[in-house]
């Protein structure tokens, strides 16, 4: 019911905003999507799979390069737009994975790995995440143990993406009995590793039953005397900041994702309310309704216009972290309430997957919590106006 490229209304002018060069690698992005992405999205959403056959697709649009700040965040936006699990397994594979290769890797293993992740021959996975430690990443347990050769990887990590399907998968791990943490308690303490796939005591396990990010491959990891050769520990990681540092650029692409999907809903409520009799006329006559689609119009406007801003503050190397946990926080209160809010505009035929309003709503209740949960947001807010941090007694 959404409306096709040709139709989308552009708020506020938004395409005055970007370059030429940024409306047609969008406009290519969103061709890609259109064509291939959307059409497979309601079965995958129904079968908790993920369309492998699309990554050529998205290597070929150059999503696993490196891409300008706001060509980044369009791509984001556009791969929301169908769902939200297009959009992570993009950012995890290129932000996450690859990122943390090219900043922290060495020559040897960027060489090794970068080229054929950036042709989607290889999928990567970030694994920070365990059962008892979500929010507070530096009291993780996964430990690595220096063994002639290299590390013996010992524990349980959980809400890997992409962790089923990645050849590789970086493992953030605590390092003991080494010289270099000696004296080093806590997060300055964790370091990681490059594991690949096939890896002896290495067993990723799809999560099955969720009720959100359906087409994303989530997963656990069991480490069981997993031993990885020194020439894959990335040496340049000194402590949990490096992770942070990695964490920090797949937020902004969740701050661009969630406007594609507050966009997506919108337009549904809207093409459906025009469409849809009650009482003799269309449901878009009616007072209620045109409230509910100008509160959800001017949620999508802000969302985008204020992704936009971040963009062009990216490529200008002024985008604080702060920045970033601002747009995450803002963004998905508001593409969660215009989802929502969509949903009901669309009544019974809401709850049918031919429809995209609550699979998205259902999507972002997982972005809600990941990449830092909405309570965390604001504490890192509150503790940059107030100067007084609230995360630990």
């Amino acid at each position: 019911m959404a409306k096709t490229a040709s139709e989308r209304p552009d708020y506020s002018h938004f395409d005055d905003l970007l370059t030429p060069d940024e409306r047609a690698f969008r406009d290519r992005v969103r061709e890609f999507v259109n064509a291939r992405v959307l059409p497979r999205i309601a079965g995958c959403w129904e079968d908790g799979t993920f369309p492998m056959e699309v990554v050529p697709g998205l290597a070929e649009l150059g999503l696993f390069g490196h891409l300008p700040p706001v060509h980044e965040g369009l791509a984001s936006f556009e791969l929301e737009r169908a769902d939200a699990g297009i959009r992570s397994l993009v950012s995890v594979h290129a932000h996450l994975a690859q990122g943390t290769i090219q900043e922290f890797g060495t020559q040897e293993q960027r060489e090794r790995f970068l080229p054929r992740m950036g042709r989607g021959e290889l999928i990567g996975a970030f694994s920070l995440t365990e059962p008892a430690h979500g929010s507070d990443p530096g009291a993780l347990e996964v430990t690595a143990r220096p063994v002639p050769g290299g590390y013996r990887l010992d524990g349980h990590k959980r809400w890997a993406t992409n962790g089923t399907a990645a050849g590789v998968t970086i493992v953030w791990a605590r390092l003991v009995d080494h010289p270099d943490v000696q004296g080093a308690t806590g997060a300055r303490a964790i370091r990681a590793f490059l594991v690949e796939a096939g890896t002896p005591g290495f067993t990723p396990r799809a999560i099955d039953r969720k009720l959100s990010f359906r087409v994303s491959a989530s997963s656990e990891i069991f480490f069981d005397g997993c031993v990885v050769p020194e020439a894959n520990r990335l040496p340049g990681v000194t402590g949990l900041g490096s992770a942070l540092k990695c964490l920090n650029e797949a937020r902004y692409g969740i701050v661009w994702g969630v406007a594609g999907a507050a966009t997506a809903s919108f337009e549904e409520a809207l093409s459906y309310s025009r469409v849809r009799e009650q009482f003799g006329r269309p449901i878009a006559a009616f007072q209620l309704t045109q409230s509910k689609l100008a509160s959800m119009y001017g949620a999508v406007v802000q969302s985008m216009l204020l992704a936009l801003h971040l963009g062009r503050l990216k490529q200008r190397d002024a985008l604080h972290h702060t920045d970033v946990s601002l747009g995450k926080l803002v963004n998905v209160r508001h593409a969660l309430d215009v989802a929502r809010t969509a949903r009901t505009v669309l009544g019974g035929i809401g709850i049918l997957d031919t429809s995209v309003s609550l699979r998205h709503a259902a999507n972002l209740e997982t972005e809600l919590t990941y990449e830092g949960t909405d309570e965390v947001h604001q504490l890192i807010l509150g503790r940059h106006l107030t100067g007084l941090d609230a995360f630990r007694g």
